[in-house]
């Protein structure tokens, strides 16, 4: 059973958060569609001197939710989540879990490397914690290091995606745990989000598409280049983070390599010290996922919401006719 913070949304569905384009704004118009909206604690970044950015966030955030769920008794947003990378390199990390716990933050997700004292913070501001993973070992240890839910990072993820089908995944780790589950990975359409809850997982964790709204912090030609593209245009490759993660192959020729010739590297090449992993020479390649061949044009992350309500809906009126 999933816990009350998840339970009530629009649909059964995250927003995953993705460095530099989850911002606020974006945020916020995924909450108030009833869908959980998320973003890494690194994407808020202040110069020295400036006011902490995440502490402006945080309150931004809580506050425009507060006034709308004030105004709109009926229809209250869903709640916010925070990604917190816990790598080593993060040298953020314990500030902004300080501050996070401050604002009880109520959805706490953390990605490469499980952190039982993340989780212990998350925990005593009343949130919950989930975890990102890509097999079934990890999935394991984050269990055991006191997270509440999973989320299955599957093949065909943006980001940092795992090498396993949905499918197996999914599997492995409906054989020993019943909590939360979430599963990433190709999902852009109302009817893969009830896929993915056929396939086990309680909710969708969906990325990719909402590049392609108004509200997101993405360049005009990222944006442009999600719509234009499909799973044939994505590339893997470890060379820019050190980590096996999904790109857009025409952002990688304008960068003038060949992205059917890339080289490897190392995950000990991960950094995190200046908010990302990845070196600026490379902040022009841009990751998808492999479901963009859904998103054909640039929207209101609201007119996004609805049209996966819809198609969820459809498509659940379709399997009972069967």
């Amino acid at each position: 059973m999933l816990p009350p913070i998840l339970q009530n949304l629009r649909i059964p569905v995250v927003a995953s958060p993705m460095f530099i384009v989850s911002t606020p704004d974006l945020v916020i118009a995924q909450c108030k569609a009833g869908i959980v909206g998320s973003f890494p604690a690194l994407n808020a970044r202040e110069k020295d001197g400036e006011e902490i950015q995440l502490e402006a966030w945080l309150t931004r955030i809580t506050e425009e939710l507060d006034r709308h769920n004030q105004a709109n008794p009926d229809r209250p947003a869903a709640p916010f989540a925070v990604n917190q990378i816990v790598h080593r390199s993060n040298a953020r990390l314990e500030r902004d879990i300080e501050i996070c716990h401050r604002h009880k933050v109520p959805i706490w997700i953390t990605s490469l490397g499980a952190r039982p004292e993340v989780n212990a913070a998350a925990h005593d501001c009343g949130g919950i914690a989930l975890h990102d993973i890509i097999n079934n070992k990890f999935a394991r240890k984050a269990i055991e290091k006191g997270a509440d839910g999973l989320i299955a990072v599957a093949a065909g993820a943006g980001g940092h995606a795992g090498p396993q089908s949905p499918f197996a995944l999914v599997q492995e780790i409906r054989e020993w745990f019943d909590g939360p589950l979430l599963l990433s990975g190709a999902i852009a359409t109302g009817r893969a989000v009830l896929a993915a809850k056929a396939m086990g997982a309680d909710l969708a964790y969906i990325g990719s598409p909402f590049i392609a709204t108004e509200e997101a912090s993405a360049p005009s030609d990222y944006k442009r280049m999600i719509c234009d593209s499909g799973a044939m245009d994505i590339v893997t490759s470890s060379l820019f983070t050190g980590v096996s993660g999904n790109y857009l192959a025409p952002s990688i020729r304008n960068a003038g390599l060949d992205p059917d010739d890339l080289e490897h590297a190392d995950a000990s090449s991960m950094n995190f010290s200046e908010g990302s992993s990845k070196p600026k020479a490379w902040s022009q390649i841009w990751g998808s996922g492999q479901g963009i061949g859904a998103v054909r044009e640039i929207l209101p992350a609201a007119e996004r919401i609805e049209r996966l309500a819809r198609e969820y809906a459809e498509a659940k009126e379709e399997l009972a006719r069967f």
